[in-house]
């Protein structure tokens, strides 16, 4: 099956006729064909999600059904099952290795990160484990590496263009500003609304084209990145929701996570990425 199908990641010979010849009837009038696509296009982003959302289940699963007497604490099973899950796709070839390295620098960078917010009361992490460094549980850090892996696996499933891409150096730049921000505010001036003011003006001429079918759509980039926080921020509530973190008004009782934590995953986005712009240089399309 050519890339140009819906469903080119599916290795399954008869799995693939079927689709092919799904595709040939819904391209038959112009309502199958866009209820086609919306599916295509949900189907696709499901895929592109698999380990974020495989982590966000682990939270959910644990949350209702992990015994609170077991001997291996609860964050300790999340840890270990990411780890099984990573080297899986690796296994199975869902992620290169390449992307495998960058997603460790995710999992470091977002490590360093939770250590530093902790200690400074950000948020906290309210149960016991043995793989934690500071108190952080290690499985933290594959909350980080989750975006950075939706964002790869992206790439490749809907085969991304550009069209006024920036150059790639001004992007480093810009995510390790941000980057550095998110630690040094807490001692001199916040330069939040610098970078959301600098990342506007690096992508506001930026389009990103993406293949769902055999023609590419298309959206600015910045809409892609604002329409990502969200879901970002949906997880964050979760976590919060099933008390795996909590921020400092949610230990008395639960509250939904701020809205201003939203610019702050949006410019985490940003980081993510730029790391990801390591190993997937952003290719213009052509005309």
């Amino acid at each position: 099956m050519t890339i140009s199908s819906p469903f080119f990641f599916c290795q399954n010979k008869a799995l693939q006729r079927c689709l092919v010849g799904l595709e040939m009837w819904a391209m038959q009038n112009s309502s199958r064909a866009f209820a086609y696509e919306f599916i295509c296009f949900g189907v696709k982003q499901a895929w592109a999600c698999l380990f974020a959302g495989l982590m966000v289940f682990l939270i959910i699963a644990t949350y209702f059904f992990y015994p609170q007497n077991a001997l291996l604490a609860r964050y300790d099973f999340i840890f270990i099952s990411a780890v099984v899950i990573q080297f899986l796709m690796i296994f199975f070839r869902l992620e290169t290795i390449d992307e495998a390295k960058v997603i460790f620098i995710f999992h470091a960078a977002g490590t360093m990160m939770e250590i530093f917010k902790t200690s400074y009361g950000s948020w906290a992490y309210p149960e016991a484990s043995i793989f934690h460094i500071a108190g952080v549980p290690l499985f933290s850090g594959f909350m980080y590496a989750s975006i950075g892996s939706y964002i790869a696996r992206s790439f490749h499933i809907f085969d991304f263009k550009y069209k006024n891409h920036p150059p790639v150096w001004t992007i480093f730049v810009l995510g390790a500003a941000v980057y550095i921000n998110f630690f040094s505010h807490h001692f001199v001036y916040d330069c939040r609304f610098i970078l959301f003011v600098a990342t506007g003006l690096l992508f506001c001429r930026t389009w990103i084209y993406f293949r769902i079918g055999k023609e590419y759509r298309r959206m600015p980039i910045l809409l892609a990145l604002v329409l990502s926080t969200f879901f970002v921020w949906v997880a964050e509530n979760v976590g919060t929701l099933t008390k795996t973190w909590l921020y400092p008004n949610q230990h008395v009782a639960w509250a939904i996570v701020s809205f201003g934590k939203y610019g702050s995953w949006f410019l985490l986005m940003v980081v993510s990425y730029a790391l990801i712009c390591l190993v997937n240089k952003p290719e213009e399309l052509n005309d």
